[in-house]
């Protein structure tokens, strides 16, 4: 509600229907007055207000949250709650302050003797809190209480608050402290320990439009579903910034009363971007569609959207799309329109939670970028580029066991489909060249036995698993050859037939495409198939490898040779053994 009854009448007695008196922001005019009418602040109402009914008032309270909650808003409510005495000056310490007796009217004004507000961040010094604690022994002018408001406590000085310990602790008889603070950790344990904390939370999106909504009916404005929706989004649960920027849109909407606040006008207004075109953006980045990607970003820019702002509504649609991989529901979240929660859905099924993760973290990273350049568009084209490369790179998973199965040149990484020609992409794709392809599943009916196959020249058919699994490698297929050399466990092998026991994780359709890349390299059919449960199995080549480094190391320690430099510098120890050319450290895999 208003301040006062005083100023909700407006005067329009100047020609032109203009007003006379000052113009009062919204959210001053509409500041709460009485503890019922604080909004998504449900448990500090409910514990004031039974503390006020039965007289359990504490000495002290430290009221914390982001700015904009109601922090100062409150401590002001509590002091009228105190100090009302009623219309007719017989009224008690009550939850709803009646506004009208000289206590409240003062209080509300900022002018009374008893109710005394400091800013810390101004004044921070221990003469600043002396001052004060020079003024708590005496007894209050006129009000019931003498109530202390301490605004950003948290900026005081260590000897401030230490000076103001003892007081606190042990305060005179009928004198209050309401510290506010956004930073409470920065406020020492000693002083938390003598207050009553409350902890202001952000008010909910859906309640926060309510409150909104309701205020622009009474000013008799009107605004579109979806433009409340983009102020409460802009708002971040704060009420007052919710409030200043309705002001804004409204000063934006000007004399035109009949028309209503669009939108379009306070993504204007923001510098937003639409947030069904930065999600077609996200869905190009996804795809590797660098060309498409540039160009939206490209159009945003002209648009008025600022790059940053637009890497901040990319990195709230991966938690998005995140939010609905764990809980679907997510995807009618408030302020998301119906057709965007249905592509939101879709592209939700498609990518997994790995990939998702690794695109915020690179959106993160990228912000910083975009913060820091000289240029942030460009610097935005380039995280976006980034984006789109690494799309068609396997999850973070695959990638590790890839770099840990002991390959040397990868395979060249395959260029996203429709890629931007020039020199960033060329250079893009240099620098990405050692990355390892994804397994793409294989078509079954190519691993049939009895297919055509053409031999490679030069390749001897493989007589054992060993030399099977490094064909892969010399073929540059990184992926098969990982999977093979650090997840397969070898059954049973003979030319033309292998029998293996995979790991969990296995990608679908690994067997038919092994079968199928001996079968074109060896020029014969290969049948490869799966063990039953339980069958005997050989350690994998990963294992036998780095046995078999192990046994070397434990040899070379205890070799004559070797063993005198080892005495001879104490703590030395054997690291690493790099076998000489015709010696590779992998063993030749026998049968289990």
């Amino acid at each position: 509600m208003p301040d006062s009854a005083a100023e909700q009448a407006t005067s329009l007695d100047r020609p032109g229907g203009q007003r006379t008196d000052p113009y009062r922001v919204l959210a001053r005019t509409y500041r709460p007055q009485r503890l019922s009418e604080l909004i998504g602040q449900e448990a500090l109402v409910r514990t004031l207000t039974n503390a006020l009914r039965t007289g359990r008032i504490a000495h002290a309270f430290l009221l914390t949250g982001i700015r904009g909650v109601g922090k100062t808003t409150t401590a002001r409510i509590i002091a009228r709650a105190l100090n009302c005495i009623g219309p007719d000056g017989q009224g008690q310490p009550t939850p709803e302050p009646c506004g009208l007796c000289p206590n409240c009217v003062a209080i509300a004004e900022g002018r009374h003797i008893d109710v005394l507000e400091m800013d810390a961040a101004t004044r921070t010094g221990i003469d600043d809190v002396r001052e004060l604690v020079d003024s708590v022994r005496y007894a209050p002018t006129s009000a019931r209480f003498k109530v202390y408001i301490v605004d950003e406590v948290h900026m005081l000085s260590e000897k401030a608050f230490n000076g103001l310990l003892k007081t606190l602790e042990e305060p005179p008889p009928q004198t209050i402290f309401i510290f506010a603070t956004t930073e409470v950790r920065k406020v020492p344990v000693t002083v938390l320990s003598r207050c009553q904390r409350f902890d202001l939370r952000r008010v909910e999106g859906e309640r926060l439009r309510r409150h909104l909504a309701e205020i622009a009916a009474k000013e008799q404005v009107r605004v579109d579903p979806a433009a409340l929706a983009l102020l409460v989004r802009a708002a971040e649960g704060s009420v007052r910034d919710g409030l200043s920027l309705l002001d804004q849109a409204i000063a934006l909407l000007g004399a035109d009363g009949d028309a209503a606040i669009t939108a379009t006008q306070v993504q204007d207004m923001l510098g937003l971007a639409d947030r069904g075109r930065v999600l077609a953006l996200f869905e190009q980045v996804v795809q590797g569609d660098v060309r498409g990607a540039l160009d939206r970003l490209a159009e945003l820019y002209e648009l008025g959207t600022e790059p940053e702002a637009v890497l901040q509504d990319l990195l709230e649609i991966s938690h998005w799309l995140t939010r609905i991989k764990v809980a679907p529901e997510a995807a009618q979240a408030f302020g998301v329109a119906a057709a965007d929660a249905e592509r939101g859905q879709a592209l939700a099924e498609r990518l997994t939670v790995p990939v998702l993760a690794r695109n915020w973290q690179m959106l993160l990273k990228g912000l910083d970028d975009v913060r820091q350049a000289p240029s942030p568009l460009l610097a935005a084209e380039m995280v976006l580029v980034r984006l789109a490369y690494v799309a068609e790179l396997p999850p973070p998973a695959e990638l590790a066991r890839q770099l840990t199965s002991g390959q040397d040149q990868p395979a060249p990484l395959p260029a996203p489909r429709p890629a931007a020609p020039g020199p960033v992409a060329r250079a893009v794709r240099t620098t990405v060249q050692a990355e390892p392809a994804p397994i793409e599943p294989w078509p079954p009916e190519l691993a049939e036995p009895g297919a055509e196959f053409d031999a490679q020249p030069e390749v001897t058919a493989p007589r054992s698993f060993a030399e099977a699994v490094d064909l892969f490698r010399r073929f540059g297929e990184p992926m098969l050859h990982g999977w093979l050399y650090q997840a397969a466990h070898l059954v049973h092998f003979e030319p033309g037939r292998i029998e293996l026991q995979l790991g969990a994780g296995t990608p679908a359709g690994l067997t038919g495409r092994i079968a199928a890349a001996l079968g074109r390299w060896t020029g014969r059919p290969w049948l490869v198939s799966v063990g039953e449960n339980g069958a005997a199995s050989a350690p994998s080549l990963a294992e036998q490898a780095a046995a078999a480094k192990r046994a070397r190391i434990d040899a070379l320690t205890h070799d004559p040779r070797v063993k005198p430099i080892l005495e001879s510098f104490p703590g030395a120890r054997i690291v690493d053994v790099r076998p000489a050319a015709g010696d590779p450290l992998e063993p030749t895999l026998e049968r289990p």
